[in-house]
């Protein structure tokens, strides 16, 4: 008899896992490798958030203009950029845990380099290493957190970039604590806090097993033959929403004074602002357990539109800004589970989507100066208004992009049984 085996054997391939999508047995963290993590991101958000204040140390002991000592922050930035493309080489050929070891070393020493730079060259080098290590452990642990968890990725990663807010506020109390001048010291100190990171790495699994795609496998062809316009899409938004969350930090203070604000209530507004994006990341993470990663976005991107149109009114700007702060929050963390679960390629789309966002943050600045310089300082809530309607605009294809794409693949599987 050549005749297949009908009926309960189907039933039986279609049972589902017993363990979470994107995962395995063995759990991709340790406890203490979870703690780790989180510590890491605070020291990547306090490294980060430390050259700002100490521009006026850095032009005075090197005899800098204030667009030369900013360069200081630039090649951080750059140096990200570059980390994020060359570790996402280098995780699937040399492990998890010898990258994010690597990334540690060279954080550690581009920070001491900057302490410790006899010149503006070389301090400039030294910032541009610790970059390199930063974004070495900024796109690994984001994408270790995003498949490592299971349906509690989306939560998880939320609570992991909230403690890089933590430390983005740490680093200029600090720095305002002891004096400018003092900046070496401070950054030395953060150097010598990424070592004992290092120990914790054994409770990493060195090869986390790949997410999950979207429900059906026809789901995942159909995707693969239009991930071009996703991954652009996703790259948009998160150009887009990294470039307002750049620009409310950057000009918020500008805004505030020109509408009338004292320059000591423009800046208490604008770190209320930072504070609040940390508040809503870790807020999110009970919520994405009870809601979708595309509803949270989807929910971020009106609430943050309406809040920085609201912003455009003095009286309501400075609690408007900190709404801003609030929804703004969870895109970054939320959208790296959605992305997996739909992108067939998820670790090579999780690298450009994450090099894109610091791209974003590069952009921003310049863009956003020549656009005031067209339209005047009282039309920053306006323009960033209409950026965020873009991300509006961009999650909801999204939603009905990924909604389409599930439901095709869901007919096909179907036809299949049929």
């Amino acid at each position: 008899m050549t005749d297949q085996p009908t009926g309960p054997p189907a039933v039986t391939e279609r049972r589902a896992p017993s363990t979470p999508p994107g995962t395995s047995a063995s759990p991709v963290f340790s406890p203490v490798a979870v703690v780790a993590s989180c510590v890491g991101f605070v020291l990547i958000g306090v490294i980060q958030a430390l050259y700002g204040p100490s521009i006026p140390a850095l032009r005075e002991e090197f005899g800098l203009s204030p667009s030369a000592a900013g360069l200081g922050l630039s090649a951080h930035f750059a140096g990200g950029f570059a980390g994020v493309l060359l570790f996402h080489r280098l995780y699937a050929r040399l492990g998890n845990r010898r990258v994010l070891g690597g990334s540690y070393v060279l954080m550690a020493a581009g920070a001491a380099g900057f302490a410790l730079a006899p010149n503006w060259p070389v301090a400039l080098a030294a910032s541009l290493l610790a970059g390199v290590g930063f974004g070495g452990i900024d796109y690994g642990l984001n994408q270790l957190f995003a498949v490592g968890f299971g349906n509690r990725s989306t939560a998880m990663l939320n609570i992991l970039n909230a403690h890089f807010g933590i430390g983005a506020i740490l680093g200029p109390v600090l720095i305002g604590a002891v004096g400018a001048e003092h900046y070496p010291a401070v950054f030395l100190a953060f150097s010598l806090a990424n070592l004992p990171l290092l120990l914790c790495l054994r409770g990493v699994r060195d090869h986390a097993p790949q997410p999950a795609s979207a429900p059906g496998s026809a789901g995942g062809q159909v995707l693969a033959r239009s991930l071009a316009s996703v991954l652009g899409v996703f790259v948009a938004l998160y150009v887009l929403h990294v470039g307002i969350e750049a620009g409310v930090g950057g000009w918020e203070p500008t805004h505030l004074e020109t509408v009338g604000y004292g320059a000591t209530a423009a800046a208490t507004a604008t770190s209320v602002y930072w504070l609040m994006m940390t508040v809503g990341r870790f807020l999110a993470a009970p919520l994405a357990l009870r809601f979708s990663p595309q509803e949270i976005i989807a929910v971020s991107c009106a609430g943050m539109t309406v809040c920085l149109l609201l912003a455009a009114v003095p009286g309501l700007a400075p609690y408007a800004y900190a709404g801003v702060g609030l929804f703004i929050a969870p895109i970054f963390p939320t959208g790296l589970p959605w992305l997996n679960r739909v992108a067939p390629q998820a670790r090579k789309a999780g690298a450009v989507v994450i090099a894109a966002s610091l791209a974003g943050g590069v952009a921003a600045g310049p863009a956003l100066g020549k656009a005031i310089e067209w339209s005047g300082v009282r039309a920053v809530p306006l323009l960033l208004c209409g950026t965020s309607a873009l991300c509006l605009a961009a999650t909801l294809w999204l939603i009905k992009a990924t909604r389409e794409t599930r439901e095709t693949g869901e007919t096909g599987e179907t036809a299949r049984e049929t």
